[in-house]
């Protein structure tokens, strides 16, 4: 059954579970291509509280398992010029605040940290609701968020230019996240 009245789904220990979530990001290419890309081995813990402010959500994301679906352009990615896996092996999210805004939908201000800088980042969630998982007796919550960053606020700041001086890769970055995480009862 769904939750729609704008609460938070019963309190506990929730984990991530990596099959059913997505920790994706979207970037411009050439000004108008959009490229897509996500990682694949990542873990999270939501700590649902009794209210927004006694919730906390927390995650890393192995930097080696970015994935574009083009080999060159992640090994890319891996290097120096972006992610810089060598010196900086995890991403990592941990929350600082949430907050409700109505209809399930919430304002999570979370640190976000990249080449081992952190910085304060604000993620539109939306609640999508609690069923009974796969297994007896745990219960499955979902969730989806969006946040916008600046790549070189992380010091992302490879910045290859074209003869009229538009960039190859955009500033701009879209992080999207899609969660389900199980609790057991």
């Amino acid at each position: 059954m769904s939750n729609v009245s704008g609460s938070l789904p019963a309190p506990g220990v929730y984990t991530v579970d990596p099959v059913h979530s997505t920790i994706g990001f979207v970037a411009r290419h050439l000004v108008a291509a959009k490229v897509r890309g996500y990682f694949t081995e990542f873990e999270g813990t939501l700590t649902i509280g009794e209210t927004p402010e006694t919730t906390s959500v927390q995650a890393t994301a192995q930097a080696a398992s970015i994935t574009t679906n083009n080999e060159m352009r992640d090994n890319h990615l891996r290097s120096a010029d972006f992610l810089d896996l060598e010196n900086h092996p995890t991403l990592s999210f941990t929350s600082t605040k949430l907050t409700a805004k109505g209809d399930d939908r919430y304002e999570l201000l979370a640190d976000l940290t990249i080449r081992g800088i952190t910085k304060p980042v604000t993620f539109d969630v939306e609640y999508l609701g609690t069923n009974p998982g796969m297994a007896p007796g745990v219960s499955v919550v979902g969730f989806e968020a969006t946040a916008t960053v600046d790549r070189r606020d992380f010091n992302v700041n490879w910045d290859a230019a074209l003869e009229n001086g538009s960039l190859v890769v955009g500033n701009r970055v879209t992080l999207e996240l899609s969660v389900e995480a199980a609790k057991q009862a």
